[in-house]
């Protein structure tokens, strides 16, 4: 930008000022920040009155304060310079950063308001214990994929996280300025949280579930009758439908809305690490991974259960875990069960509940299995979920013995 660019837009830039547009302080702020505004030649009062105009156009929130104490502490560092430099001027500058400083100071000391304890145990760190076949991918390289996966999807343009900032007096309808535009999902913190802070499960292979036996992935497929209270595996043999168990041909039309067609592609992730599931012998591992996922895959009703061999051990004294469909989920055609673990169950194997020898690290823990449970949505025929998407999550929280809801007009007043 050469000088004279720059006074055009310090120009336009204090007339939106004037007109007290709401783009104003986003804008500003970029002009500020991408300019050294000196080598630009605007004169010290010139300066001086944009940072002014940019700290009273900050939105009345003290996470925002930050930016508005650095536009008032360089507004009074430029104001000795100035033509408009005076005591009490001066004074005034000084108590604005005093004010701001200091609500900044409760804003910062709120957030980190202490954690009450109230015992020994809850001020230890809980451990979630992990037994996988297939741990690199899941606990290390899938981790880094859904994170690369939701910074790729909600990242915020620079224009919105400056737009973040600033309020206007009165809101115009300007659907196409870009300068104001600051709803994004991205922006909020608990929508955000969900998908940063939480585990995802994932698969280094695209999954396909469909109504319909058309246009199968190449790895594998597996068939289902499903509807609710009841569900059965099938086949496909010489173009009939038959029994998974003993080859019996069943009655059944292809274009039964009842039937469910899951299959799966070659591994897509270069960077699988240590498999120890059991593979088929006879194809490369490739095509073979995703072959013993379906083998191990089941039905409830209408959802299919994918298992992903994930053991998880955890206090249920203290920690439940939340397991549901990844936040994104529907978008992909399908909605995911949810599920609390709080104990151990036993409804498997008995080795599977019940290993021969413990290990101490086991010792007051209990443990369960995460899978994913997944349903086509009302209406969807087909879902496809490419690899290394998050499909579910699991979140820890709180044993329901361990907290309660309490109304806060029973509690005593000061």
């Amino acid at each position: 930008m050469t000088p004279q660019e720059a006074r055009v837009q310090y120009n336009y830039l204090m007339t939106l000022c004037i007109r007290r547009e709401e783009s104003f302080g986003s804008l500003a702020m970029a002009f500020i920040k991408e300019q050294d505004l000196e080598q630009l030649g605007l004169t010290p009062e010139e300066q001086f009155n944009l940072f002014m105009a940019i700290s009273d156009a900050f939105a009345a929130e003290p996470k925002r304060y930050n930016h508005k104490l650095e536009c008032l502490q360089k507004a009074s560092q430029l104001l000795p310079r100035t033509q408009f430099a005076d005591p009490g001027l001066s004074r005034h500058l000084l108590q604005e950063i005093q004010k701001t400083s200091a609500e900044l100071d409760i804003y910062n000391e709120a957030m980190r308001a202490p954690r009450l304890q109230t015992s020994m145990q809850a001020l230890e760190k809980q451990r979630v214990i992990v037994e996988t076949d297939l741990p690199d991918y899941f606990l290390t390289v899938a981790q880094r994929r859904a994170a690369e996966y939701y910074q790729n999807k909600y990242k915020l343009p620079k224009e919105a996280k400056l737009a973040q900032n600033f309020t206007g007096p009165t809101r115009k309808f300007e659907p196409d300025n870009p300068s104001v535009h600051k709803e994004f999902a991205g922006a909020c913190a608990p929508f955000m949280s969900a998908r940063t802070t939480a585990l995802h499960l994932m698969l280094p292979f695209d999954l396909k579930i469909s109504r319909t036996p058309d246009d199968p992935l190449d790895a594998a497929v597996r068939i289902w009758y499903a509807k609710m209270g009841y569900s059965f595996p099938l086949r496909y043999e010489l173009g009939k439908l038959c029994s998974y168990y003993d080859d019996q041909v069943l009655d059944i039309p292809l274009d039964d809305p009842h039937l469910l067609f899951v299959s799966a592609s070659p591994v897509k992730e270069p960077e699988l690490g240590t498999v120890g599931r059991p593979l088929p012998k006879d194809v490369p591992l490739e095509m073979g991974l995703p072959r013993a996922f379906l083998e191990a895959t089941n039905a409830l009703g209408p959802f299919i259960q994918v298992s992903c061999n994930f053991k998880v051990w955890f206090d249920a004294s203290v920690v439940s875990l939340l397991i549901q469909g990844a936040p994104d989920l529907s978008e992909y055609g399908l909605q995911g069960g949810a599920g609390l673990l709080t104990r151990t169950y036993a409804t498997e194997k008995i080795h599977a509940y019940a290993p021969s020898a413990r290990q101490p690290w086991q010792e007051g823990l209990s443990f369960n299995f995460v899978n994913m449970h997944l349903q086509l949505l009302p209406g969807a025929e087909t879902a496809v979920v490419p690899f290394n998407t998050p499909i579910f999550s699991v979140y820890p929280v709180l044993n329901r013995q361990n907290y309660k809801f309490e109304d806060s007009r029973s509690l005593p007043k000061t």
